[in-house]
């Protein structure tokens, strides 16, 4: 309908931002799609002593996605501009990050192009932090609005 598409659009302008728990950063070399994910959640769950999960916000719109870490303690700022980012979904196999608590949460990602690279990508791992902004909808949003207009 006419008005769902202008929400669509909307949304896409403002973008969507939740908080999330960025884990890990795993370059996976020429591996995108399902594959990458797939490989970046195993290398990171297998390390030991497991990586600190930082609590960062993610804002998705139709310019990228940005990553901001409000305590500085991986980084400040990033960003994926739209045409970096090449794939995002939950992980193929349902692992779970186990959080501080003992709750688990579910692992979720995108591959983006490492700057300056044409066949490099580096996968960027999270875990989801908020129960009203599940990894599903995270992904769904970047698929929708990042990934589905360069695929028509």
């Amino acid at each position: 309908t006419a008005s769902n598409m202008s929400t669509a659009a909307d949304l896409l302008k403002q973008g969507a931002a939740c908080n999330v728990l960025y884990l890990n950063s795993v370059e996976t070399e020429s591996l995108t799609g399902p594959q990458a994910i797939s490989k970046a959640t195993g290398t990171t769950l297998a390390r030991n002593p497991q990586p600190a999960a930082t609590v960062v916000h993610f804002k998705v719109s139709s310019q990228g996605i940005t990553l901001t870490d409000s305590q500085r303690r991986v980084f400040f700022r990033r960003h994926y501009p739209v045409n970096s980012v090449t794939f995002s979904s939950i992980d193929p196999q349902d692992r779970r990050w186990t959080n501080s608590d003992r709750t688990t949460s579910k692992v979720f990602g995108f591959v983006a192009k490492k700057p300056g690279s044409m066949a490099e990508n580096v996968c960027h791992l999270f875990a989801e932090l908020d129960p009203e902004q599940p990894a599903s909808a995270i992904v769904n949003f970047i698929n929708k609005v990042m990934l589905g207009p360069q695929r028509r």
